[in-house]
């Protein structure tokens, strides 16, 4: 049996329309939220949040559980430690 991450998420940023540095602005705000292992989903449309979203998860210790594409969308999921 797959258990889909979707079903893991705690809550969500959508970011959509926003440019650097909203989205790991709200990113960081919503994760300060979060209890320890909750999981939190990111919908942006800037493509530099690819890498600015990488950077907040290294700097912070959370685990960026997977990062896709869709349709000029990227979707991170993003585990707080």
């Amino acid at each position: 049996m797959t258990v889909s991450l979707n079903n893991l998420v705690s809550t969500e940023v959508d970011a959509t329309g926003l440019s650097c540095p909203l989205p790991v602005l709200k990113t960081r705000k919503a994760m300060k939220e979060l209890a320890s292992g909750e999981m939190l989903r990111v919908c942006s449309t800037d493509h530099g949040s690819v890498k600015d979203i990488e950077s907040f998860c290294i700097q912070t210790g959370n685990d960026l559980v997977s990062t896709k594409e869709d349709a000029g969308i990227y979707e991170f999921l993003i585990r707080k430690s």
